[in-house]
C-alpha cells in the first residue's frame, strides 16, 4: 500500500510551483527578486525598474526603462463606466472593496478576448498596474466630494498616486518615500494573496479574474489588512507612557500585536529597517515622533519577552500615517504595489500551467448515514 499524503494544515511547508520571481528566505531574513537583494534594489532602482525585472525577468536598459515607462503612463485613464461606478459607490464603503469591484469591470472594456497570448498579457499587466492607483484616488476624492483628477503623464507611478491623492504634486522625499515602499512590497513568495491568482489563472480564467481573487483575498486583515491595524492599534494607546500597560494586558490575555511577527520571517524581516528609517525621517520632519517612539517600544518589548520582531506592516503604517495618506488606503497601497508582483507570478503560471488540485482530509462520517422520512429527523 502506498503511504497517505501528509496533512499540512494552511498548506504550511507545501512547495505548490517553482518560481524564480522571489527568494524568501525566513530563517536567514533574505528577499530577492530575481537574485537582486532587497537592500540592492531599494539603493540602486525605481519601482518602475523592478516592475520590468518582476515581468522580463532581467533589470532594463534606459531605453526599455523608457519603454516601460511610456507604456505604464499611456494606460492612466480608465472606462467611463468605471469612473460612473467609483462615483456611484457608497462614501462610506471600503476602498478595497471598490477597488475589487473596479479592477473586475475593467475585464468588461477589454474586448480582445481571453485568450492567453503572452504579449498581449503582458500589455494587460502593465495597464492593471497603471490603472489600480487611478480607481483608488479617484474613490478617494469622490467620497469627500472633491473633483477626481485628470491623470498625468510627467511624473513617477509614486507620485503621481500622491499627486491624484492630495491634489498637489509631491516633494521628491515624499515620492521617493512612496516609492521604496512599493519596491519592497511588489512580491513575496507564495503569500495568500499570490496563491489565489495563481490558482484562479491557472483554471485559464482571465488575468483580471486572477488579480480580483488576489485583491479579495490581500483584503483579509491577516494578510494585507495587518498595517491599517497597526496605527488603529497606535491610536487606541494614545500616548506613550501608556504603551507598556497596553503590551502587557496584548500578552496576558492573548491579543494579537498588530505587525510582529511573521508566518515565513523568523528572524528580522529584512523589508522592515527601510520603512523604519523613513518613518523616523518623517516623524522628525513632520513633528509628531510620538509615534515612530511608540512603535519603537513595542518592538522592543516584543523581542525581549516574545522574540518576535517587527514585520513591515510595522513601520509602513507609520511611514503612510506620516505622508498624510488615510488609514483605510493603507491595503489598498499594499494591493498597487503588490500587483507588480501578482501579474508576474500569473504571466509565470500561465509559462508552465498546471491546474492547482489539492487534497482534503476528509473527517466526516466514513459510513453510509441513514435517512429517515422527514418527519422523524431531529
Amino acid at each position: 500500500m502506498s503511504e497517505a499524503p501528509k496533512y499540512a494544515k494552511g498548506l504550511e511547508g507545501v512547495i505548490a510551483n517553482e518560481s524564480k520571481l522571489s527568494d524568501v528566505q525566513g530563517q536567514a531574513g533574505v528577499l530577492r527578486y530575481l537574485g537582486y537583494n532587497i537592500n540592492d534594489l531599494v539603493e540602486n532602482t525605481t519601482f518602475e525598474e523592478c516592475v520590468y525585472l518582476l515581468h522580463r525577468q532581467k533589470l532594463p536598459t534606459q531605453s526599455e526603462l523608457d519603454e516601460l515607462t511610456k507604456n505604464l503612463r499611456s494606460y492612466r485613464s480608465l472606462p467611463d463606466g468605471v469612473v460612473d461606478f467609483i462615483k456611484a459607490a457608497p462614501k462610506d464603503a471600503n476602498p478595497m472593496d471598490v477597488l475589487r469591484t473596479g479592477v473586475s469591470m475593467l475585464g468588461l472594456y477589454d474586448t480582445r478576448g481571453e485568450n492567453q497570448d503572452r504579449e498581449l498579457n503582458e500589455q494587460r499587466s502593465l495597464a492593471i498596474c497603471a490603472k489600480m492607483p487611478l480607481i483608488v484616488a479617484a474613490f478617494h476624492r469622490s467620497r469627500q466630494g472633491l473633483e477626481i483628477l485628470e491623470p498625468r503623464d510627467d511624473l513617477s507611478e509614486a507620485a503621481h498616486f500622491l499627486y491624484l491623492v492630495n491634489g498637489e504634486v509631491p516633494s521628491e522625499d515624499a515620492a521617493r518615500t512612496l516609492d521604496v515602499a512599493y519596491i519592497l512590497h511588489a512580491d513575496h513568495g507564495m503569500n495568500a494573496s499570490t496563491f489565489s491568482a495563481r490558482v484562479t489563472i491557472a483554471t485559464l480564467s482571465d488575468l483580471y479574474s486572477a488579480i480580483t481573487s488576489a485583491i479579495g483575498t490581500l483584503k483579509g486583515p491577516l494578510h494585507g489588512g495587518a498595517n491599517e491595524g497597526v496605527i488603529q492599534m497606535l491610536e487606541e494607546i494614545g500616548t506613550e507612557d501608556k504603551v507598556d500597560a497596553y503590551v502587557e494586558d496584548c500578552l496576558a490575555n492573548k491579543k494579537k500585536i498588530m505587525g510582529i511577527g511573521h508566518r515565513v520571517y523568523k528572524v528580522l524581516d529584512p523589508r522592515a529597517p527601510h520603512l523604519q528609517k523613513m518613518a523616523i525621517k518623517l516623524t522628525e520632519e513632520l513633528g509628531e515622533p510620538k509615534w515612530i517612539r511608540m512603535s519603537e517600544r513595542i518592538a522592543e518589548i516584543m523581542r525581549e519577552r516574545k522574540g518576535l520582531n517587527a514585520n513591515v506592516d510595522f513601520y509602513s503604517a507609520t511611514v503612510y500615517y506620516s505622508l498624510g495618506i488615510p488609514t483605510d488606503l493603507f491595503t489598498p497601497i499594499f494591493a498597487i504595489s503588490r500587483a507588480a508582483g501578482w501579474t508576474a507570478q500569473v504571466l509565470e503560471q500561465l509559462d508552465d500551467n498546471r491546474l492547482y488540485r489539492p487534497l482534503t482530509l476528509y473527517t466526516g462520517p466514513t459510513t453510509d448515514q441513514p435517512i429517515g422520512p422527514i418527519s422523524e429527523r431531529g
